[in-house]
């Protein structure tokens, strides 16, 4: 070492020592925090993927949180339902009971109306009860509000899913192709001529026979077809010298048979026929139908209604849904695709029925329905579409707390598993390699502390030179 000014040994030593302390700090630092990335000068791109790996972290962790929300909600509502239809089991055991005139009293009529009123209360209760901090499930809150749906066209319009976007709503066009028709067969023979006849007419109800005498015209005929209607579910009208005989309902499970089993009766066009489906389309696509009830089910829309049938005729009608349901958030991201909506109709007593056949509130007290009132196949057909709907409600409810949101927890779980270990291999300390760089750089860091104790004690054999002089 002749030159002293410029230590250059020294100067390289410096240099590796901070190179080593700055790696010796760097483990220390990864393996006192267990974190790879502390900073983003550690790994920028990695940094990068670390965040955006945290973010869906936290989405996922949230979906599911909703997901089990979700499921506390529904489950809330089931039970509800479930108590609605134990109750209207027990009318329906009330009502065939009062059927059997002939073996109750008044007084015991009186006593089942009693009950009747006390279980439709209690379905109203619960109706207005049944909520989840606060907010009622079962009183229609959580159904679809709709706009445009006129009672000339469309009737019973239930929406059972939707995909709604935000601030807007959704269309549907609801275009009859071909008219639904009634099972119908014409009789041109006029009045009954010769010998009694004795007709047999049957519809979907059940079977009848009816006798005519020689002269019966057809207006009597009619008179005596539409005299049990209730029992075979067909109608006569007269129309001129001629006798239609029809079912009361539309569709192809509609059918009417006459045929004679005594005597001998001409102008019958045909002893059976039955009636057709209306074919109709929503928003373009086929729907299911029978007779003119439709059901529509697709990925964005679930819905059913009846057609008017003054609306039984070629023809397109439109209304719109505008909002309700109950949406949930079922994603790590807050897209129109990661929502899940499902309506809860309303289950009250003046909700349960339908508009053809009459709705449960008309048993009470009262009611057109009523026991002691004569129509208790009318108050059957009201119970049997009742108990229909909240079994098909508790099974749609099923359906999308099982699948839609159990599903989704399963699949939100294994996506949670998978984005925290690609966090993971990204972000953490591998403490097997860490431990390894630490003591290499302990190493490392205490030689360059000796070499540049050397290098800085080099510049003084300078002074060996001077005492020689």
């Amino acid at each position: 070492m002749s030159r002293i000014n410029t230590n250059v040994p020294s100067l390289i030593a410096q240099r590796a020592l901070e190179t080593n302390n700055q790696s010796l700090n760097t483990s220390l630092q990864r393996l006192s925090t267990g974190l790879r990335i502390n900073s983003g000068a550690d790994d920028p791109a990695g940094l990068i993927a670390s965040e955006t790996l945290k973010a869906e972290q936290t989405g996922i962790q949230t979906a599911i949180s909703n997901a089990s929300r979700a499921g506390n909600i529904i489950g809330t509502a089931e039970g509800g339902l479930s108590e609605v239809s134990s109750l209207l089991t027990q009318v329906q055991g009330l009502v065939g009971q009062a059927a059997n005139s002939g073996g109750l009293s008044a007084d015991e009529v009186a006593a089942d109306q009693l009950q009747v009123d006390s279980i439709l209360s209690t379905i109203n209760r619960i109706a207005q009860s049944t909520t989840f901090e606060g907010r009622q499930l079962l009183n229609g809150n959580l159904d679809y509000t709709t706009s445009g749906v006129t009672a000339s066209t469309l009737s019973d319009v239930k929406i059972n899913s939707a995909a709604i976007p935000d601030g807007s709503k959704v269309a549907v066009a609801v275009q009859v192709v071909a008219s639904g028709t009634t099972a119908a067969i014409g009789y041109t023979g006029g009045v009954i001529t010769g010998s009694t006849v004795t007709l047999e007419v049957a519809g979907n109800l059940g079977t009848q026979q009816l006798s005519f005498a020689s002269g019966t015209t057809i207006s009597s005929i009619a008179t005596a077809i539409n005299g049990v209607k209730n029992a075979t579910g067909l109608s006569a009208q007269v129309s001129g010298s001629d006798l239609r005989i029809n079912s009361t309902q539309y569709g192809s499970a509609q059918f009417v048979s006459v045929k004679a089993v005594a005597g001998t009766v001409t102008g019958l066009a045909t002893n059976e026929a039955f009636g057709t489906d209306a074919n109709v389309t929503i928003n373009g696509a086929k729907a299911e139908v029978s007779g003119l009830d439709v059901n529509y089910r697709a990925s964005n829309l679930d819905i059913s209604l009846s057609l008017a049938k003054a609306f039984d005729t070629p023809g397109t009608a439109t209304f719109y849904i505008t909002g309700g349901g109950a949406t949930f958030a079922l994603g790590s991201q807050v897209t129109e695709a990661n929502k899940a909506s499902v309506g809860v109709a309303s289950v009250s007593t003046g909700s349960l029925g339908s508009n053809s056949v009459g709705f449960l509130n008309t048993l009470g007290s009262g009611g057109t329905n009523s026991l002691n009132s004569n129509n208790l196949v009318v108050a059957q057909q009201i119970l049997s579409s009742a108990i229909s709907q909240v079994a098909s409600l508790r099974g749609r409810l099923g359906a999308f707390q099982t699948y839609t949101i159990g599903s989704t927890v399963n699949s939100l779980g294994v996506a949670y598993e998978n984005a925290s270990a690609a966090q993971s291999a990204i972000a953490d300390t591998d403490f097997a390699s860490e431990t390894s760089n630490l003591t290499r750089d302990q190493i490392l860091s205490q030689a360059a502390t000796t070499v540049l104790a050397q290098a800085n004690a080099a510049p003084q054999e300078a002074l060996t030179l001077l005492k020689g002089g």
